[in-house]
C-alpha cells in the first residue's frame, strides 16, 4: 500500500487570509485620516502635539469654518469663544486655498477675546 507524500503545508487558505486581512485594513484606514473636513494645511519643519482638551478651529478651501469639526458661522464662534477662559489652547486650521481675510477675522477675533495661547497646524516636512 503506498501513500502520497503531503509533506508540506498548503498555503493557499493561509494567502486567502492574509488578503482578507488586508481588504479590512486598507478600508479602514481610509477613514481614520486625517479627519471629515479636508483642509490642505501649510508645510512646516516643527510641529506641537494637539490635547485632547484643545478647541480646533478649521478653514477649508471654500472658506467655511469650522469648530471641532461642525461647522459655524463667524458670529457663533465669537459667542462660542466669548465663553471660554481665554487660556484655553486654540488650534488653528487653514486650507492653502482659503482666504487670508478669513483667517486675519479669526485671529482678530481670538485677540479682542485675549486669546493669546494658540497655534497654527502645518503639516511636518
Amino acid at each position: 500500500m503506498r501513500y502520497k507524500k503531503t509533506d508540506g503545508l498548503n498555503l493557499v487558505p493561509l494567502i486567502d487570509v492574509m488578503l482578507v486581512l488586508l481588504a479590512i485594513v486598507l478600508s479602514v484606514s481610509t477613514f481614520v485620516t486625517q479627519g471629515q473636513i479636508q483642509i490642505d494645511v501649510p508645510h512646516s519643519n516643527t510641529q506641537e502635539e494637539i490635547k485632547p482638551k484643545d478647541i480646533k478651529i478649521s478653514i477649508d478651501a471654500k472658506n467655511q469654518i469650522f469648530l471641532d469639526s461642525k461647522q459655524i458661522s463667524l458670529q457663533e464662534l465669537q459667542t462660542y469663544l466669548s465663553n471660554f477662559d481665554s487660556k484655553t489652547q486654540i488650534i488653528l486650521q487653514s486650507d492653502k486655498e482659503s482666504k487670508f481675510e478669513t483667517f486675519v477675522q479669526i485671529l482678530d477675533l481670538l485677540k479682542s477675546y485675549q486669546y493669546e495661547n494658540f497655534a497654527i497646524q502645518t503639516q511636518e516636512n
